[in-house]
């Protein structure tokens, strides 16, 4: 095996193993936190990992010298939407449901790329294909078929469900927000550098929050397993794996890191059945299937218009 095939075996192996821990923190860990106010928890998840940097990344604050009024403004953005509003929307949809239907939660977050697609169109001047509006309308058909199966929405019995799918869109919303602004911060900076940040301006997001909130005094009442659940994201699912997935972006095509990415919602879909026992109904495999190869599709079709 040559080296380049050999780069981008560990490249895909490094995605994939960071989609499935994502997967399983969506699952197993995160919900685990919800006896805690949701903005101490964003927090806190985002405080511990930058803490966690500090012995190994100090010579990222060197770069504020640098800064220009653009640079704080695009990692400010950044920070509000992937981090602050994008995690609270994500986490809060988690702990809505409860260990119930967890994966549903996980695959209408793969909505990103189309919101990526339609704010880079709008921010960054970009034009997709016309192929794109008809895999996004049927992305966004089948996350219906998703939720509710076959059957009409039932706010009596389904109010937290559709919360839940509304902040689940948000979050997608907000993430593929944050892609953007990252397209934009990359051409100055290394992806080292645009982490650190994220996870610092996030954190200094949050605190205010907290504070005006008065959930910081509420710190003393996590529990050890509480602790022991947040240094566990912020050692794998958190910093970490972010880390792996730039590691493994870095030897692969865009292309074959979409393929890979899937591990993320099928994991979770493996380990919600497998930890909880859930399972999604017939229908809702069928919209799951539908909606991941569109997305699929919509990744590989804007590669190709790009080429």
């Amino acid at each position: 095996m040559n080296r380049g095939r050999q780069s981008q075996w560990i490249g895909a192996f490094c995605i994939a193993v960071s989609a499935m821990m994502w997967g399983f923190d969506g699952v197993v860990l995160t919900p685990r936190l919800q006896a805690l106010d949701l903005r101490l928890v964003v927090f806190l998840l985002h405080l511990i990992p930058f803490l966690l940097m500090q012995p190994f990344f100090f010579r990222e604050y060197g770069h504020l010298d640098g800064f220009e009024l653009r640079d704080w403004a695009v990692f400010l953005l950044i920070a509000a939407f992937g981090g602050a509003i994008g995690t609270m929307a994500i986490v809060k949809a988690l702990f809505l449901v409860g260990f119930q239907q967890l994966s549903i939660v996980v695959l209408l977050q793969k909505l990103q790329p189309v919101f990526a697609i339609l704010l880079a169109r709008l921010l960054l001047r970009e034009h997709p294909s016309r192929r794109f509006y008809l895999y996004a309308a049927i992305a966004i058909l089948s996350t219906y078929f998703l939720t509710f199966g076959l059957h009409l929405p039932d706010l009596s019995h389904q109010a937290s469900l559709i919360r839940a799918a509304g902040l689940a869109l948000l979050a997608a919303i907000s993430f593929g927000a944050s892609t953007v602004f990252s397209k934009m911060i990359l051409g100055r900076f290394s992806f080292h550098t645009a982490n650190f940040y994220r996870f610092g301006f996030t954190a200094l997001l949050m605190l205010p929050v907290v504070l005006i909130a008065g959930r910081l005094g509420a710190i003393v009442q996590v529990t050890r397993f509480q602790w022991s659940i947040f240094l566990l994201i912020a050692g794998t699912t958190g910093g970490a794996s972010l880390f792996l997935y730039y590691f493994g972006l870095k030897r692969v095509t865009a292309s074959l890191s979409t393929v890979c990415e899937l591990c993320y919602p099928l994991s979770a879909m493996i380990f919600d059945y497998w930890i909880n026992g859930r399972v999604l109904s017939l229908v809702q495999w069928l919209a799951s299937g539908v909606l991941l190869t569109s997305i699929l599709l919509i990744s590989f079709d804007r590669r190709s218009a790009a080429a």
